[in-house]
């Protein structure tokens, strides 16, 4: 077998094993976040992400209500960082 191959599996195996240690929340939550809130949540990211490295604070609401509140959070941090759009553009030369 072909070394990267190897790694590869290894790589594999090693990821399979510490995420299957993943543990969730049992607690149902009386409100959860929705859409709403995950797109506000998505675009405070960056000042969450700073706030999350000093204290206790978490960048991703847990529980929530799933899907909607995904998109909302995915939808804000591309309202955030610019929607990736921008570097599709054609440039003019010169």
């Amino acid at each position: 077998m072909k070394r990267s191959v190897i790694y590869l599996f290894t790589l594999l195996a090693v990821s399979l094993f510490l995420t299957g240690c993943a543990t969730q929340s049992v607690v149902p939550a009386g409100n959860p976040p929705g859409f709403l809130h995950g797109l506000f949540h998505g675009f405070i990211i960056l000042f969450s992400f700073i706030l999350s490295l000093f204290t206790d604070y978490e960048i991703y609401a847990f529980p929530n209500t799933g899907g909607w509140y995904n998109f909302g959070y995915l939808l804000g941090v591309m309202i955030f960082f610019g929607g990736g759009g921008a570097g599709t553009r054609k440039r003019k030369c010169c």
